[in-house]
């Protein structure tokens, strides 16, 4: 893990767990009790990025250099300005936007972690393997996003956040929406990889 993405990382978290605390504070002081749910599952997502890294030093499996920062500003633009800042009802294409991303960027860890843990057997052509990896990447952009989609309900049910306001529609359109951003970003990466072993 690259120490200056992850010192950046932990710098933003550090920024953004002071932030929650004073929104803390300041709700309670004016008795705006309503979101405190939405606040404290804020505090404790953002810590899934460090733990997640720390597992995978110890396993030796390969994440982007930029994973924790990347994920520590995706949890902070969903659950911050998408839930406390209520950006998910301010723009219509908040939600649509996020998803997107998320199913770009799935694609991209995948294909550091197949990379780093596959290696290529003799009888496997370069092309067979491209192909194969691709596969693998596109499944677990759509896997995380459909983990991604049941988080949200855990959030709406127990935290009583609004994340799937539109109920059937809304993730129906999220999972589509990062399938196609998946397959989009598939796509570029299987050109990139035959045109640069030409």
């Amino acid at each position: 893990m690259n120490n200056k993405n992850s010192n950046l990382a932990i710098g933003i978290t550090v920024i953004f767990e002071i932030m929650l605390t004073i929104t803390t504070i300041l709700r309670i002081t004016l008795r705006q009790e309503q979101n405190l749910g939405q606040i404290i599952l804020a505090g404790l997502c953002i810590t899934i990025p460090f733990i997640i890294t720390y597992v995978t030093n110890k396993k030796k499996i390969f994440l982007p250099s930029n994973f924790q920062l990347i994920s520590v500003l995706f949890i902070i633009l969903t659950l911050y300005f998408g839930e406390i800042k209520r950006f998910y009802v301010k723009f219509w294409w908040w939600d649509l936007f996020l998803h997107g991303l998320f199913g770009c960027y799935a694609v991209i860890i995948a294909l550091n972690i197949i990379q780093g843990i596959i290696i290529k057997g003799k009888g496997t052509t370069e092309k067979r393997f491209i192909i194969f990896t691709l596969i693998f990447a596109f499944c677990f952009s759509i896997t995380l996003g459909t983990l991604w989609e049941i988080f949200e309900f855990i959030g709406d049910y127990f935290f009583k956040t609004d994340m799937i306001n539109g109920g059937l529609e809304d993730t129906a359109s999220d999972l589509m929406i990062k399938i196609l951003f998946a397959f989009i970003t598939s796509i570029i990466w299987y050109f990139y990889k035959l045109n640069k072993k030409k």
